[in-house]
């Protein structure tokens, strides 16, 4: 089994819908879902992780995916960046924390699973 394998056969639909802007999109839930049975199947496992990193004067969220086989080796990894808004209307500062570490994910997961918008 080999990660070309999962990235060949995961198919996340694009579920969630943007009012404003009109368009269906995919989050990391949704990637995240969509994979769990592909990595049941090949015996692998996802393992993401967050890290807060100053670039400049402005913080950013850095997601890293790790793929693994059934013996916890590694096979392969991949790190997305998202940067916090100065403010974000309706939002506390936790919850935008939270909403670039999500949009961090998404991209670091769709890059390692070739998933194209």
């Amino acid at each position: 089994m080999s990660l070309y394998n999962i990235q060949s056969q995961l198919k996340a639909n694009k579920s969630q819908y943007n009012n404003f802007g009109k368009y269906a999109y995919r989050n990391a839930e949704d990637i995240l879902e969509a994979l769990k049975p592909l990595l049941l199947k090949h015996q692998y496992s996802v393992v993401i992780n967050d890290a807060i990193e100053l670039v400049g004067d402005r913080y950013y969220v850095k997601a890293t995916v790790s793929l693994y086989d059934d013996k916890m080796s590694l096979i392969v990894y991949n790190s997305a960046y998202a940067r916090e808004p100065m403010s974000q209307k309706g939002m506390s500062e936790p919850q935008i924390t939270g909403a670039a570490s999500s949009y961090a994910k998404k991209y670091a997961l769709g890059a390692m699973f070739l998933l194209d918008d």
